[in-house]
């Protein structure tokens, strides 16, 4: 990355007290891209300015101003500048819990909620989401709260609908989900691809093929993942980045900053003193 792009790029990852159960972010990226990664809670983006490419299970996406984008919990997308200006956003990150709260607010939806358009153009939503990080930056709680709970009903009203129970599609289904659960237990001490299809009684390749289907990336990128997500609830909890890095099995803080950087948008330290107000 160039000097002129490092300083075109900036990013803010912070949590307002008074919007519990949600994350903002805004920031303008250049150079940056995100790596397929997924997120615990729910996804809503508004760009702002330039062309953000997304990439999906159904294909890529090219957003630009008056775009929202939707991406509902666990779905592995990557993000990237889509021309050579890179693109800025403010995207809220509500969790379950809100999105829930809010839908079961509205009566019209029965079970979990789920999105079911990745990306719409809709200028008055985006400007919404806009609105909610200019009221939080300006310490205005009430202004704050009232346009959160307008634009997620906005998105839920209009784009939502009771997600699906996710069948297992095929036999390997249940290993791949058996994988995912001895990586979270052994995550800072993960065993092999050999290893764990020994573990799981299959072979490297047919668990390698199933858990791709079945979580969108194959083990060790979504251990990656898994890492730095668990990292993030460690860091919300007070730890100290070198002992978090340690924890959920980095070599050590560098090896931490790098990939959390590359799927936050942010280092530790700067995601830190957002959590500190």
């Amino acid at each position: 990355m160039g000097k002129d792009d490092t300083r075109r790029e900036w990013a803010r990852h912070w949590r307002y007290p008074h919007l519990p159960g949600l994350d903002l972010l805004r920031a303008h990226y250049v150079r940056h891209p995100f790596p397929r990664h997924a997120h615990d809670g729910y996804v809503i983006a508004a760009v702002t300015g330039g062309v953000e490419e997304i990439g999906t299970p159904g294909g890529t996406l090219r957003a630009g101003p008056g775009s929202v984008v939707l991406i509902n919990p666990e779905v592995p997308h990557t993000a990237r500048a889509g021309e050579p200006g890179g693109w800025a956003y403010s995207t809220l990150y509500p969790s379950r819990e809100l999105i829930t709260e809010v839908a079961a607010e509205l009566g019209t939806l029965r079970g979990t909620p789920g999105f079911t358009a990745q990306m719409v153009l809709d200028a008055q939503g985006a400007k919404l989401v806009t609105e909610v990080h200019r009221a939080a930056e300006a310490g205005n709680a009430l202004a704050a709260d009232t346009l959160l709970r307008a634009v997620v009903a906005r998105m839920l009203a209009r784009h939502a609908a009771p997600l699906p129970a996710r069948a297992v599609s095929r036999a390997g289904g249940s290993d791949a989900e058996r994988a995912r659960a001895v990586l979270e237990e052994r995550m800072a001490g993960p065993p092999s691809l050999e290893q764990l299809a020994a573990e799981l009684g299959t072979s490297p390749f047919a668990l390698l093929r199933a858990f791709r289907e079945r979580y969108g990336m194959p083990p060790h990128a979504w251990l990656t993942d898994a890492r730095v997500r668990r990292a993030r609830r460690l860091l919300d909890a007070g730890g100290a980045p070198a002992e978090v890095a340690v924890t959920v099995g980095f070599t050590d803080q560098p090896h931490l900053n790098r990939h959390f950087t590359r799927i936050v948008g942010v280092p530790p330290g700067a995601y830190r003193r957002g959590r500190a107000g």
